[in-house]
């Protein structure tokens, strides 16, 4: 029974922590790239680490807290609206811990369903293809790491080896993060957002869309590298406190 209560004291803790971390990365400005309206702060760090460690529906949570107190302290891009488009960080949390426990039904029909939905909106036919190549390229390596899960689940078992723990780690990282970036690009085009909030023309929507092809591919590889020194050590250390947040 204290086994019990000490197991789940640690993980508020764990909780409560980790939404402080969210906090403080939510609300300071982000790295000095080119700027295309998504992650005006740095929570692209923190919400994989969030859905890694502590599971996807605890992820959910602690970077939901993260991202509405940081917007609270930081206000930014059109101010309010920012706190609709900013769900996509807890979903790209969710996804994260999902994909990290190589649970990829809910991501491949969250991925499926919001790209065909962009893709059947007439305005999305006026935009460059390439623009949202990173969100493709995730989409592709969550149907490769489909086969692989099917075929070979051992190669998706952190607990094996250090090697596996890093891909995987980098996987779950870059899909979390895509799918938080196409959460957002649901609301903005398929929703119409850029025309009911911003009143924006097709020729703006252009320029958006070519920066926005270096913007999160750039802050996307920046989260993977720092969440691949970051996430092994921190997995290492939750399995021998015996919590069960990453079966």
């Amino acid at each position: 029974m204290k086994r019990e209560k000490w197991k789940n004291s640690s993980f508020v803790s764990l909780v409560a922590v980790f939404a402080a971390f969210s906090i403080i990365c939510d609300s300071f400005t982000g790295p000095p790239l080119p700027f295309s309206g998504v992650w005006y702060s740095w929570i692209f760090i923190a919400e994989p680490i969030n859905g890694i460690i502590l599971g996807p529906y605890a992820g959910f949570l602690s970077s939901l807290i993260g991202v509405m107190v940081g917007h609270s302290i930081y206000l930014r891009g059109y101010s309010y609206t920012e706190f609709l488009f900013t769900f996509g960080a807890p979903i790209g949390a969710m996804i994260s811990g999902l994909i990290f426990r190589g649970k990829w039904k809910i991501a491949l029909v969250y991925y499926s369903a919001l790209l065909g939905v962009f893709f059947i909106t007439p305005v999305s036919w006026e935009l460059p293809f390439w623009g949202m190549w990173d969100v493709y390229l995730a989409f592709a390596c969550l149907l490769f790491l489909i086969i692989v899960i099917r075929k070979q689940k051992g190669l998706w078992d952190t607990r094996l080896s250090d090697i596996n723990l890093l891909y995987v780690t980098a996987l779950s990282t870059f899909i979390g993060l895509e799918a938080d970036v196409l959460f957002r690009i649901f609301l903005f085009i398929p929703c119409q957002t850029y025309r009911i909030f911003f009143a924006l023309d097709t020729g703006t929507l252009q320029v958006i869309w070519a920066v926005g092809a270096v913007e999160t591919s750039t802050k996307a590889a920046l989260s993977i590298l720092v969440n691949m020194i970051v996430i092994p050590p921190l997995v290492k250390a939750v399995r021998k406190m015996q919590l069960k947040l990453l079966s």
